[in-house]
């Protein structure tokens, strides 16, 4: 999928375009890291995400924004325990003796283990290595402890060793590592080993694993400390990241957390022998990393009920629950209350996007905001990745003294505001944010903003909503966010949302629609809009080692029924790099015979891959006469902590008119009335033609417009997929106009931005943006359409030969409809490949 995003960096110049971007936590060896970051490892949240009892069972150990916190189950009164500058603690453990807890740090390198002395406030490096280590579990005797590190490997494995007061001694891995033969598109080849705990007698290790197993995270296993070759599996289930099994006090009772076919993940019991689980909670909400209380007779746990993260004890005999709330808060370092307000050029406040950055070199947010981290930053730059919040003004939150860096953006059409402060001790302190516009001269279109590729919920820490969704796009300057319900492996988490008609929660400026994502690891990923009448099932093809394992339906099927509904239909997250037809297996390898045979109505050319290559192949399509718009898409998990970016980070701008009903962006959509972009904004008029419609060929009048929020380094005309103009851009390259005369025969013309490497300003790989094509005559293929066709049927034919290898049809007449399609349309690429003429196309529009 994709490389590692873009963060923005609040130290950095604005002209500053050569960000050597970086993986956030790249000694991680594992695939789509926008998965195991969020689902497994901590996260900053401003709300809980992680507890321990301390040893009288009346009072918690839990993190919170980064630090250690002390509060009683009964009171209201929280105590900071640690605040390290530049970086973040979780994942508490506190000792048997109530004497120390050990933790997880991270630094925006690595996350290390360390240990608090409750009683002097000394804290200690436990892991040095570099690695990422999480999940310290000590064992009851406090001899022992056991985490989960990437030590060596780079992937998940279980460690333990011995510890006393100078530290950590005798290291080893338990039980060692495997890889499987079976094919994970998910996970790693080699087996993890995860969510450790220790029986109440110290004599097994209870945790997750997945030998044999390709989706999901795996079973419930033990292993004896003293025999760690021996181990047994326990419980058989589909888990995610945070099952966390762990043994009741009496030793019956194995608590852990679960989605067990439904939506949502809830705590089940079973017992020490792997009966049969029962669920203890219900509710469509995630309850999650839950522990048990000294005596056993209490569950503390966090959830998402009501959006955020939140602290909860709950007695396990009657249910009686009781929320652990820090509403005074005793902090290690003196702050101030900052009050932030944010309007527009009409002096109205407008909801933006905003990091605040302070002088110990952590991140703040209001105590209720959802917290967000980018998945990568420039190491130059930044000492981690940027966190960020959607703030409705006024907001307000508590910055500790010294300079406090601030940075406000409202979507691409309004200039990035950012200033650094001096706060003192003192009372509160207002600070006014006034955006100003930057938008495009209104002869290019009347512009609605569109991102087509949102997932409301996957997983992820906080629990959104389609009125929350709403808030998020409006905050992003979004005019429509079109939520795609997908399925996250068994579950589909979105699926009570899913709707025909605009969902109520929609705002007068940022409407939410519900269409799908259709999932196969096959065939290539498809959007599903504006269905009219219902979601398509099954929602799962070319899942191997299931039951819906054969590759049919292909997508082509998969398109004739959502066209059946008045769906649009269209490739998204395509290439992450350009394929060679000849060797490459890509995600997306059945678009070819799609597209010949009239089945794509729209291509994500910006979106969550890579811009530049996916570009390349779609000038290719284009070349053949295909009139293929492109879309643009985040998929962002809008409900995740390490966010793949906002919503609205990739989208798509239509010329409706400026309308922003459903209908008129799906028409503008198709028709090509548009341009996609993650930051620049760009016009294009050849004679009075705009992208989408078509002239003659010859000589025509081009006039060109680029705004945008970040500094541009190429601005460019392509023709058939050569550049043909390219403009120097002066000042400060965030905006330039052009006027010309240009000659050109027949094929296609769009305007294009670009810039060679990242811009810590856009949360992306790099700025791309660019306008649908301006036709050159009816359908008239380029020059090198001959060339660019044999390309494709060179494509399909690798295409066929996996499809023809692939034993796990349900019947002979599912293969031989698939391989009919597939060679009907690679024969008809050759056809077109034999023919160098410039005639019209006869397949491929619709």
């Amino acid at each position: 999928m994709r490389r590692p995003a873009i963060a923005f960096a609040l130290f950095a110049c604005a002209g500053s375009a050569q960000a050597a971007r970086e993986s956030v936590l790249k000694q991680v060896d594992l695939p789509h890291n926008y998965y195991w970051r969020e689902l497994y490892l901590p996260q900053l949240t401003t709300g809980p995400d992680f507890a321990s009892f301390m040893p009288d069972g009346d009072a918690l150990i839990y993190s919170m924004g980064g630090s250690l916190w002390r509060q009683r189950i009964d009171g209201d009164a929280a105590t900071e325990l640690t605040h390290a500058p530049r970086a973040y603690d979780n994942q508490p453990d506190v000792a048997r003796d109530g004497r120390s807890v050990v933790f997880a740090r991270y630094d925006g390198n690595a996350i290390e283990l360390w240990r608090l002395d409750l009683t002097t406030g000394r804290e200690q490096a436990l892991t040095s290595g570099g690695a990422v280590n999480v999940e310290p579990r000590l064992s009851p005797d406090g001899r022992q402890i056991a985490w989960v590190s990437t030590q060596g490997t780079g992937h998940f494995n279980l460690f333990m060793a011995d510890i006393d007061a100078n530290g950590l001694h005798h290291a080893r891995a338990l039980p060692g590592e495997r890889k499987t033969a079976l094919d994970r598109y998910y996970y790693s080849a080699f087996d993890h080993a995860i969510n450790p705990s220790w029986s109440p007698d110290g004599k097994t290790i209870y945790y997750l694993s997945n030998p044999e197993i390709a989706w999901g995270t795996g079973d419930v296993w033990s292993v004896p400390v003293a025999n760690p070759g021996k181990r047994s599996k326990l419980l058989s289930e589909e888990t995610s990241w945070n099952a966390r099994p762990e043994l009741n006090p009496d030793g019956k009772r194995l608590l852990y957390t679960s989605y067990h076919g439904r939506q949502w993940q809830q705590l089940w019991l079973t017992t020490s022998t792997g009966a049969a689980p029962l669920p203890l909670t219900f509710g469509d909400f995630d309850r999650r990393n839950a522990r048990w209380s000294p005596d056993g007779k209490r569950i503390v746990y966090v959830d998402n009920q009501t959006g955020n993260t939140a602290l909860r004890v709950i007695t396990v005999l009657g249910g009686a629950t009781t929320t652990v709330t820090p509403a005074h808060r005793q902090y290690k370092t003196p702050r101030i209350r900052l009050v932030l307000d944010i309007v527009d050029e009409h002096g109205e406040r407008t909801p933006a996007r905003v990091a605040v950055l302070a002088q110990d070199g952590r991140a703040y947010a209001p105590d209720d905001a959802w917290m967000h981290a980018d998945d990568g930053f420039d190491r130059t730059l930044q000492s981690a990745e940027t966190h960020y919040f959607h703030c409705a003004p006024p907001c307000a939150l508590d910055v500790p003294v010294g300079a406090v860096k601030i940075w406000v953006q409202h979507g691409f059409a309004y200039a990035p505001w950012r200033k650094t402060i001096k706060v003192s001790a003192g009372p509160d302190l207002s600070v006014r944010a006034t955006l100003v516009p930057q938008a495009l001269p209104a002869a290019f279109g009347n512009w609605i903003s569109a991102d087509l590729h949102i997932h409301m919920n996957y997983g992820g820490h906080y629990r959104n909503t389609p009125a929350n969704l709403a808030r998020q796009a409006r905050a992003e300057d979004l005019d429509i966010a079109y939520d795609l319900v997908v399925n996250k492996e068994e579950r589909i988490p979105d699926i009570a949302s899913f709707r025909t008609d605009a969902d109520p929660a929609s705002l007068p400026h940022s409407l939410v629609l519900h269409g799908q994502e259709y999932h196969t690891s096959f065939w290539g990923h498809l959007g599903l809009l504006n269905l009219g009448d219902h979601y398509i099932t099954p929602d799962f093809s070319a899942y191997r080692h299931t039951a819906m394992a054969s590759p049919y339906p292909h997508n082509g099927v998969i398109a004739d029924l959502a066209h059946a509904q008045g769906g649009l239909v269209g490739y998204v997250h395509p290439f992450d790099t350009l394929p060679d037809p000849a060797h490459d297996a890509v995600l997306s390898n059945e678009l070819p015979a799609d597209v010949i045979n009239g089945k794509v109505d729209y291509m994500e050319v910006i979106g969550f891959s890579d811009h530049k290559a996916t570009a390349q192949v779609w000038y290719r399509l284009l070349n053949l006469g295909f009139h293929l718009p492109t879309g643009s898409g985040t998929d962002a998990m809008a409900n995740y902590a390490s966010l793949r970016g906002p919503v609205g980070l990739n989208r798509v701008f239509l010329d409706t008119a400026g309308k922003r009903d459903a209908a008129s962006a799906m028409a503008a959509l198709k028709a090509g009335h548009g341009f996609a972009s993650n930051g620049p904004l760009l016009g294009l008029l050849l004679d009075d033609a705009r992208p989408g419609d078509a002239v003659a060929p010859g000589k025509h009048r081009y006039r060109v417009a680029l705004r945008s929020p970040v500094a541009v380094e190429h601005l460019e005309l392509v023709h058939n997929g050569k550049v043909v103009k390219s403009f120097a851009l002066g000042g400060d390259h965030h905006a330039f106009d052009a006027e010309g005369e240009i000659e050109l025969d027949g094929g296609w013309l769009l305007l294009r931005a670009w810039n060679e490497g990242g811009d810590p300003q856009v949360l992306d790989i790099y700025p791309y943006a660019t306008t649908n094509p301006v036709w050159l005559g009816d359908h008239v293929r380029a020059p090198s359409a001959p060339s660019d066709a044999a390309w494709f049927a060179h494509w399909l034919t690798r295409t066929i030969e996996a499809a023809s290898a692939r034993d796990d049809y349900n019947t002979a007449e599912e293969k031989r409809a698939t391989l009919d399609y597939l060679n009907q349309a690679r024969e008809a690429y050759r056809a077109m490949a034999g023919n160098t003429a410039t005639t019209e196309s006869t397949r491929g529009t619709r």
